[in-house]
């Protein structure tokens, strides 16, 4: 599945939004929206790493090396 730079930047500008509204402990009601790493998250525990790499590229339009980063963590759990 690939994204536009536009979905791409909307993301981006949600996950920012979501870290103000957390520290300004604004509450949001509305229902929580599915977790978009989670297809990511399954392939690098099922050992599929290049995949989760290709697969988080798409989400969020990163570079291979902060790809490769992020999995990496995901692996260990953070």
């Amino acid at each position: 599945m690939r994204h536009d730079p536009t979905l791409q930047a909307l993301a981006r500008i949600e996950r920012k939004l979501d870290l103000v509204m957390r520290h300004l402990a604004i509450a949001d009601h509305a229902p929580p929206e599915p977790d978009p790493f989670t297809e990511v998250r399954d392939l690098a525990r099922r050992g599929k790493k290049i995949q989760a790499i290709k697969a988080y590229r798409e989400i969020t339009g990163t570079g291979l090396k902060e790809a490769k980063d992020a999995v990496d963590r995901m692996e260990a759990g953070h």
